[in-house]
């Protein structure tokens, strides 16, 4: 009695509410049935001890980022391998380096594109560099920009997590994933090496390329994809374009550091590496909720720290 008395009460827009609610309810239903989640094939990149921790730029708060030095010092604290970022120089070749300029890190000026690398390797790459104490420690000590090539063959048991910086619509840009793949296919590193980008375009057309012979990350746009699909239950309707999500531990308000959110993607064999954790709390909680890898300026602190844990 009561509930045809409650249904009489009930407006049109309630009846609406309802009845849209009832739709998606079983448009749900049927996307989950016709729908399977879709894992990706593990590469041997991902094989061996987890978690992982990369040296941001090579640590960026330890020595001078993207240098010999930087790679050097994190090498000797043990990290599984060095995030790096690659753009190309005015005569095509592949250097690691951040920026599009390169006043912030050098005593020169100007974009690296309108520089030969022979001309690059006059400058000083510890210029404005200050270290933890606040002293310009590496100036002048003849620490120089590297070219991709240099440090594939200089750390051959070390992974390296390459970054494409160049914007897919400039002259730079549509280079790279070819010139890329080509360095990685004559030193044989495909099992090696991460390649990324935040733009999707890139890692399309790098793809092209590698045919999945080598381990790609998520751009910009498939990781909005994979945590918008999560979040609003639709999960089981993500189909992964890349093996890994490298990704902050927030985006604008979004949390994305959500054990649930890792779980999810490491159930389709997603890795999930955080950038950039300089802090032991982060690192620690993150570890503890499963990520795979920590992306850090300060490897002295996460190599500590797994070491404390596997204690």
């Amino acid at each position: 009695m009561y509930i045809k008395k409650w249904g009489k009460k009930m407006g049109s827009k309630t009846k609406v509410g309802i009845a849209i609610a009832a739709t998606g309810a079983a448009i749900w239903a049927g996307s989950k049935v016709i729908s399977k989640p879709e894992k990706r094939p593990v590469k041997p990149f991902f094989e061996g001890e987890k978690p992982r921790v990369f040296a941001h730029r090579g640590g960026a708060h330890l020595a001078p980022e993207n240098t010999m030095a930087a790679f050097r010092h994190a090498a000797e604290l043990g990290v599984d391998g060095f995030e790096i970022d690659v753009r190309l120089t005015k005569d095509e070749i592949l250097v690691v380096f951040h920026d599009r300029f390169i006043d912030r890190t050098t005593n020169g000026a100007g974009r690296i594109a309108d520089y030969t690398l022979e001309e690059l390797k006059e400058f000083d790459l510890g210029f404005h560099f200050r270290d933890l104490q606040g002293a310009q420690s590496y100036r002048g000590k003849g620490e120089k920009i590297v070219t991709l090539q240099e440090l594939l063959e200089a750390y051959p048991d070390k992974l390296i997590n390459i970054d494409m910086k160049e914007d897919p619509d400039t002259y730079e840009g549509s280079l790279l994933p070819s010139k890329l793949w080509r360095l990685i296919e004559k030193l044989g590193v495909e099992d090696r090496v991460l390649i990324t980008s935040f733009y999707d375009e890139q890692i399309d057309r790098f793809s092209l390329y590698a045919q999945g012979r080598v381990v790609v990350g998520a751009g910009e746009n498939e990781a909005k994809k994979a945590f918008s699909l999560f979040k609003s239950g639709f999960g089981h309707l993500y189909h992964p374009r890349a093996d890994v999500l490298q990704i902050p531990t927030k985006y604008g308000i979004l949390p994305l550091d959500s054990q649930t959110f890792i779980e999810f993607l490491t159930s389709l064999n997603i890795h999930v590496e955080y950038w950039t954790v300089n802090d032991v709390e982060t690192m620690d909680r993150l570890l503890r909720y499963g990520a795979h890898g920590i992306i850090t300026d300060r490897p002295d602190i996460a190599m500590q720290l797994i070491a404390h844990d596997e204690s």
